[in-house]
């Protein structure tokens, strides 16, 4: 089970702003209007229904007598009136249809805005993979549709501004099974599907800061530990990020013995660190692990006390991900943690 103090500090990671009444990108606003139009229809029919039974209950709450002098508690009945016949077929009908052209208006702003984009527009590519309870980022760099940096878990986007948009497409692809990507702020839920490589989102925002979701689609035992958390920052912060997680791990002589460790163990099966043989692709990318906040599918903020516990045991932190303890030494746990630290 997960140490009471690490859950506490993932909650507290975790406890920003997340209602989709509070949009910071144009594909959550056309979210929140629609919430707020079909809330506002559904009101109104309540009110309807609930203004009629009310007047019901409160005018015939009395017996009253019928033409013979007989007492009834039933109140007058209506057969086949034309106009009320026609009131309940046709308003329903109209309501439905109005709702329908709202809806369709705003599934054509959340995913077919990329036609609508200024010439301006530097367009940010980003391939995201879901996977068993982590996310893997691959982002496409100088506006081309090539691989450049390979991240995992946090995701740092480049901020709008009125001379250049800075809208961010996310292709989104699962490596096991149904994961669904949801920032409430920035955009709505878009499922990923095993073998389904074409779904997608877009999201652009001026507000810089961190936004925080998480995985929507249930995918397994932790799948709740599965959180998202996105940095969106100034253009300038931007690009020192990317031009840092391009780079290949700092090579710290005083950690080498945590790096002959960790490149002669099974990490090496899993894990890529860039400039080492490291070239794993089944788990996260280290090669900048200590640049970032969070691990473990962004559930517990990277401490070198946090990253020793789930070294030395993964499974009593994260029950059910697939990294295995390797009953390592306590000194070999301790040179590996102090390597893993070293890579910023």
């Amino acid at each position: 089970m997960m140490p009471k103090l690490i859950l506490l500090a993932a909650a507290a990671s975790q406890a920003l702003d997340v209602s989709t009444l509070s949009p910071a990108s144009p594909p959550a606003e056309s979210i929140r209007f629609l919430f707020i139009v079909v809330t506002a229809a559904a009101a109104f029919i309540l009110a309807i229904v609930w203004g009629v039974l009310f007047y019901s209950l409160l005018k015939f709450r009395r017996p009253r007598l019928l033409k013979d002098g007989l007492p009834t508690t039933e109140p007058p009945q209506v057969y086949g009136s034309l106009p009320i016949e026609v009131a309940w077929t046709v308003a329903p009908g109209l309501i439905v249809f109005l709702l329908t052209l709202v809806i369709v208006r705003t599934e054509f702003q959340v995913h077919v805005r990329e036609q609508q984009q200024p010439e301006s527009a530097k367009i940010l590519n980003v391939t995201v993979i879901g996977h068993q309870w982590w996310w893997e980022y691959v982002i496409e760099r100088d506006g081309q549709r090539k691989p450049g940096v390979v991240t995992a878990n946090e995701l740092h986007i480049p901020a709008s501004t009125a001379e250049q948009p800075r809208p961010i497409y996310l292709n989104l692809r699962s490596a096991d099974v149904c994961h669904s990507f949801w920032i409430p702020r920035l955009a709505g839920k878009t499922d990923l599907i095993p073998g389904r490589n074409k779904n997608e989102m877009w999201f652009a925002t001026r507000e810089t800061g961190l936004y925080v979701g998480q995985c929507a689609e249930y995918c397994g035992t932790q799948h709740a530990h599965m959180l998202l958390r996105v940095y969106v920052e100034s253009e300038a912060e931007f690009q020192a990020w990317l031009a840092n997680e391009t780079k290949p791990a700092v090579d710290d002589p005083s950690v080498r013995n945590g790096k002959q460790i960790f490149l002669t163990e099974s990490c090496v099966k899993c894990h890529t660190i860039r400039g080492t043989p490291a070239q794993g692709a089944f788990g996260p990318n280290l090669t900048h692990l200590a640049a970032r906040e969070t691990f473990a599918g962004c559930m517990i903020p990277l401490t070198r006390d946090n990253l020793r516990k789930w070294i030395r045991d993964p499974q009593e932190i994260k029950v059910g991900c697939l990294m295995p303890a390797f009953g390592l030494s306590e000194q070999k746990i301790d040179w590996i943690t102090d390597y893993l630290m070293s890579l910023k």
